[in-house]
Order: C-alpha cells, then sequence, then structure tokens
C-alpha cells in the first residue's frame, strides 16, 4: 500500500478488481443525499433524482465491468433514523446496481473491530481512510502508508468474518 497521488473519486475509475468498503458510523446525515434523507424521514416517496444519483452509475459501471463492490456496516439495534434511511433506500438502491452489502450486528456480541475507522480498500492494496465530524459529514480522505495495509487487511477480514449478508440481516430486522 502506498500514499496516493489519485484522490478517492478517482479510485473507484481506477481499481482493477474490488472496492471493499468499511461503515462503522450511525450517521452520514451531512455527507450526501440530505434532500432524500428529509424526504424519507417525511414519509416521501423517493426522489428520482436520489434513485439516479451518480454514485450508481459508479457502481453499476464497475460491476458491469467485472469488478466487485462490496461493504460492511458495523452496527447495533435500534437502528438510527439515519441508518433506517441508508439501508431501506441506499443500500436497496446500489444493491440493484451490483454493490453487495454486510451487516456486522454488535446489538448481541461484542463489536471484534473497535477503534476501525471508514475507508475504502481498493484491490487490496490501497486504502482511503475516511474522516468525519461528529455530525457525520465527510471531511476527506488520508491515504495511509504500506506500514498500515495490515491493519486495513485485518479489520476488513474480521468485519467479513462476522458479518452476514444484507438480505438475509434485513429479512429479520429491516423496517
Amino acid at each position: 500500500m502506498t500514499t496516493s497521488s489519485r484522490t478517492l473519486a478517482e479510485w473507484f475509475e481506477a481499481f482493477d478488481r474490488e472496492a471493499f468498503r468499511l461503515e462503522t458510523l450511525d450517521d452520514y446525515s451531512q455527507s450526501g443525499g440530505v434532500e432524500a434523507y428529509q424526504a424519507f424521514l417525511a414519509g416521501e416517496p423517493q426522489l428520482e433524482s436520489y434513485r439516479s444519483a451518480p454514485w450508481v452509475d459508479t457502481v453499476r459501471n464497475a460491476t458491469r465491468a467485472g469488478k466487485r463492490m462490496y461493504r460492511v456496516h458495523v452496527l447495533s439495534r435500534p437502528l438510527t433514523p439515519y441508518l433506517r434511511f441508508e439501508l431501506a433506500w441506499g443500500y436497496h438502491r446500489n444493491a440493484e446496481a451490483g454493490e453487495e452489502f454486510f451487516i456486522l450486528d454488535t446489538t448481541d456480541q461484542d463489536n471484534p473491530i473497535l477503534h476501525a475507522p471508514d475507508f475504502w480498500l481498493f484491490d487490496g492494496q490501497t486504502v482511503g481512510a475516511m474522516n468525519y465530524d461528529g455530525e457525520g459529514k465527510y471531511l476527506g480522505a488520508e491515504f495511509p502508508g504500506a506500514d498500515r495495509l495490515p491493519e486495513f487487511l485485518a479489520y476488513r477480514d474480521t468485519a467479513l468474518a462476522h458479518a452476514e449478508p444484507f438480505t438475509e440481516w434485513w429479512a429479520k430486522y429491516g423496517e
């Protein structure tokens, strides 16, 4: 793993095989899709602009090219309003474009990856560690050096080993 001259956005075009995401927060409400989140909270239908957001094209283009995009979200129940939105609208929307989702539910078990940051891992080699403020606003990504790659690979592997497919989890706990 190396630091990167590319931005996080550029990595979504540049990765060859897979992009893995670890999500650890209960609220990303200030990081995009704010209008859709407000519509969800108000009980309104899903906005067309949300259903056809550029991210959906990014996922669809990657998966059609044979690349894997997948993520694990570490969470506990009861779900926050934001998580209800993200899982009900966002995960279903992105899954239709080909992204895979897993849930590591810590409601009845200890979190096996305490203190893990949010990150994207591209091709098992490049990490974009995500930074957020306390309100769920995305502040940017950092690209740690090669010495930290084993740490992020361990986070990914441990999260996947303790997670279950989103569709199975949603069938039990979805709203």
